[in-house]
C-alpha cells in the first residue's frame, strides 16, 4: 500500500508540476526534502524513525534519524542545506523509494549529501541492476552543502531508488546526512557536422536544487552510458562540479564544467574520427567569479597530442579560448581534459575550486 500511495502522489506531482506532462521527469521525489515530517508517536528520543513506512513517501531499513539543521546535542552541527529537515543513515541503514519511470531513458538523481562524523563514510546509491558507492570523506565545500548528481538507465517501467549507508562505525548513528533528492529525465545529445563533441557546451545537466549555490559534484568513474553529464566520462579519483550561470560566470550558455580536484578531476569523450584524417580540438578556459584565483592549467589530450593551457585567474569570471590541431590515429579518438594545479578560494581556504570549461568543440580540417 505504501509503495502504492507513493506512485500515486508521484503521478500527480508530476502532472501539477512538470510543464511537460506526466511523461518527463524533472523534479524533487514525493518528499524529496523530508519536509514532511514522522508523527511525533514513531520517533524515539526525538530522532530515531521507528516503523518501515513512518518516514512519509520513503521506506526506511536501520537505524534512520529526522534531523532538523544546526545545533545538535552533544556539541555537534548538521548543515541542512537545501531546507530545514534530513535524514541521517546510521550503520547499515537506507531509505528507499519506487517511482515511474521511462524502460530504456536516461536519468540523474541530484542530492544533497555530506558526512556528519569524522570517519570515513560512504553513501550507496542503487537503481538495479546499477550501483554505485560515493565516498564522503572529501569536502568540497566548507558549509556542508555538498551536492552530487549519480546517473542510472531504467531497466524496465519503475525504478526503486535507495541511498544505504554500507558502513559499520562504533556509534552506530554515525552515517551520511541526506537532505534533499531529486531526478530529471537527460536526453544524451548527438554529434554534429558542426561539432563531433556531444553536449560539448554542458547545457544537458541533471536538476539543479533550489537553494543551492554550490553547482553539482559528479562522482568519479561514471562510465559514458550512464552519466550524469550525457556524452562525457568522469574517469577521475574526485568529482568534477557542474556551475550554472545563475550562482557562477561560465563562458558560454547556462552551464560548465569547473575542475575542482587537480589532475584527480577530469573529464572524458570518445568520439569517431577517421584515421589519418586531421581534426581541430577548441574549448574555452576561465574563472568561474568564485574566489578562486592564481596561476591555473588546463591539459588536454586528443589521441596522442596533448596541449597545455594557462590562465591567470584574477577571479573577475574571464575566459580565453585555446586550440589543438591533432592527427586521429584510430576510428575512435578520446579526448581528455584535467587541472594541472590543486585550488582553493581566496577567502574560504575549505572549499576546492579550479579552472572553468566550457565549449568544447572538435571539427575536421586541412592537413595544412
Amino acid at each position: 500500500m505504501a509503495v502504492l500511495s507513493s506512485l500515486v502522489l508521484f503521478s500527480c506531482f508530476l502532472l501539477l508540476g512538470s510543464a511537460f506532462g506526466a511523461t518527463y521527469l524533472e523534479g524533487l521525489l514525493p518528499n524529496g526534502n523530508f519536509e514532511e515530517a514522522p508523527n511525533k508517536t514513531n520517533l524515539i528520543k526525538k530522532t530515531v524513525i521507528k516503523g518501515k513506512y513512518s518516514l512519509p513517501k520513503w521506506e526506511i531499513n536501520g537505524l534512520v534519524e529526522y534531523i532538523s539543521g544546526g545545533p545538535q546535542p552533544g556539541g555537534m552541527y548538521f548543515n541542512v542545506a537545501h531546507g530545514v529537515h534530513a535524514v541521517r543513515l546510521g550503520n547499515d541503514a537506507s531509505v528507499s523509494q519506487t517511482i515511474p519511470v521511462k524502460n530504456g531513458s536516461l536519468y540523474a538523481l541530484t542530492f544533497g549529501a555530506s558526512r556528519t562524523c569524522a570517519q570515513d563514510e560512504v553513501l550507496r546509491v542503487s537503481v538495479l541492476p546499477q550501483t554505485g558507492d560515493l565516498p564522503l570523506q572529501t569536502l568540497y565545500s566548507s558549509n556542508g552543502g555538498d551536492t552530487y548528481a549519480w546517473g542510472f538507465r531504467a531497466t524496465s517501467d519503475f525504478a526503486r531508488v535507495s541511498f544505504h549507508n554500507p558502513g559499520a562505525q562504533e556509534n552506530p548513528s554515525c552515517g551520511p546526512l541526506l537532505d534533499a533528492v531529486a531526478i530529471k529525465e537527460l536526453f544524451p545529445p548527438r554529434p554534429t557536422r558542426a561539432n563531433l563533441v556531444k553536449n560539448g557546451n554542458f547545457e544537458e545537466i541533471p536538476h539543479l536544487l533550489m537553494n543551492s549555490s554550490n553547482g553539482i559534484l559528479l562522482p568519479p568513474r561514471q562510465e559514458d552510458l550512464t552519466s550524469p553529464l550525457p556524452g562525457w566520462i568522469i574517469e577521475s579519483l574526485k568529482a568534477v562540479k557542474i556551475i550554472d550561470s545563475k550562482h557562477f560566470n561560465v563562458p558560454f550558455g547556462f552551464a560548465a564544467i569547473e575542475l575542482v580536484a587537480g589532475r584527480e578531476s577530469a573529464i572524458a569523450q570518445i568520439i569517431r574520427t577517421i584515421p589519418n584524417k586531421y581534426y581541430n580540438l577548441s574549448f574555452s578556459v576561465g574563472d568561474a567569479k568564485n574566489g578562486c584565483h592564481g596561476s591555473m592549467m588546463v591539459e588536454a589530450f586528443a589521441g596522442k597530442d596533448t596541449i597545455k593551457v594557462p590562465f591567470k585567474s584574477q577571479g573577475k569570471g574571464r575566459f580565453k579560448r585555446a586550440s589543438l590541431k591533432f592527427r586521429a590515429i584510430s576510428a575512435r579518438t578520446r579526448l581528455t581534459f584535467f587541472s594541472s594545479f590543486y585550488h582553493t578560494r581566496v577567502d574560504d581556504f575549505g572549499s576546492l575550486c579550479g579552472p572553468v570549461l566550457d565549449q568544447v568543440m572538435v571539427v575536421p580540417v586541412a592537413r595544412a
